[in-house]
């Protein structure tokens, strides 16, 4: 880190100490992966992202187009929706809002930034999502490692592996306590979505008809829990609207990092005829 600009941003929050901090490298040429990881593991974020030249043909606004990779202190993961918020936010205060494209592991994201008063607010769109079963085996280990009793999941939220650009296990908790209450077994978990190629899980708890309440334990990228993810959201989003759990069009509000004490808002927008789905929320420079 000593050769090499790092800053550091959180974001779906205003506040310096609330939201999911990152690291951002607007300039990785050169970087190896080696050095990439060995970055952000030295930085202990749950993700920083790196920022090298577009591959030919993506398109975009010259100047405005980027190849992006995201490292976990543990291992690279193919998308994170709180790093490329970090990121559109920490490249609009330099080259100014609008729009920005990335190219990513796992597709082509737009990202859109908009200055409301002096607050920048970037909206990503993601790649195309899908949701699919989870065998029961699976999920009773899932349970096991959380110390969840299955009496305690709620019913109207089926467990599923969603999709937006990383895979993640949905839980429907039963209670707000139930929610607040996560104590599990790191080695156990991470084993079991290391083999199924689970990013994070993706815990809610539906506060209202649009609100909800979410945690993320993310043991596969050497962090208990992750404050706010945007990945998780995105996915989330199209299982909702799979399951009819929610309309086709609608705005969803999850908050997210209320029990770690960094309280985030992360807004996450469907449209029907679209089965992409945008998550959005602010961000800001953490000195």
């Amino acid at each position: 880190m000593t050769d090499t600009e790092v800053l550091r941003y959180t974001a779906f929050s205003h506040d310096p100490e609330g939201g999911n901090p990152a690291g951002v490298v607007l300039d990785a040429a050169g970087l190896t992966e080696e050095a990439m990881l060995g970055i952000a593991a030295e930085l202990g974020y749950s993700e920083t992202a790196f920022l090298t030249a577009p591959p030919e043909g993506l398109g975009g606004e010259p100047g405005r187009a980027f190849t992006v990779r995201y490292f976990s202190p543990k291992a690279e993961v193919p998308f994170c929706g709180h790093a490329t918020v970090a990121t559109a936010v920490a490249l609009a205060e330099r080259i100014g809002p609008g729009e920005l494209l990335f190219a990513t592991r796992a597709g082509t994201v737009p990202v859109s930034v908009t200055d409301g008063g002096g607050v920048l607010r970037a909206t990503l769109t993601s790649v195309e999502p899908s949701v699919s079963e989870i065998a029961e085996a699976d999920l009773a280990e899932a349970l096991a490692a959380l110390d969840w009793p299955a009496a305690d999941l709620d019913p109207a939220f089926p467990p599923r592996i969603a999709y937006a650009g990383a895979r993640h296990l949905v839980l429907g908790a039963g209670s707000r306590a139930r929610l607040a209450d996560l104590a599990y077994d790191f080695p156990r978990l991470e084993a079991l979505m290391r083999r199924l190629d689970v990013t994070t899980l993706q815990l809610v708890h539906r506060a209202g008809p649009a609100e909800f309440h979410v945690r993320n334990p993310f043991p596969v990228g050497g962090v208990v829990e992750d404050p706010a993810t945007g990945a998780a959201a995105a996915a989330f989003g199209a299982y909702a609207r799979e399951l009819g759990l929610v309309p086709a069009d609608a705005v969803l509000t999850l908050h997210q990092g209320e029990d770690m004490g960094r309280p985030g808002t992360l807004t996450v927008e469907l449209r029907a005829g679209d089965p992409r789905v945008r998550v959005s929320g602010q961000g800001v420079r953490i000195a």
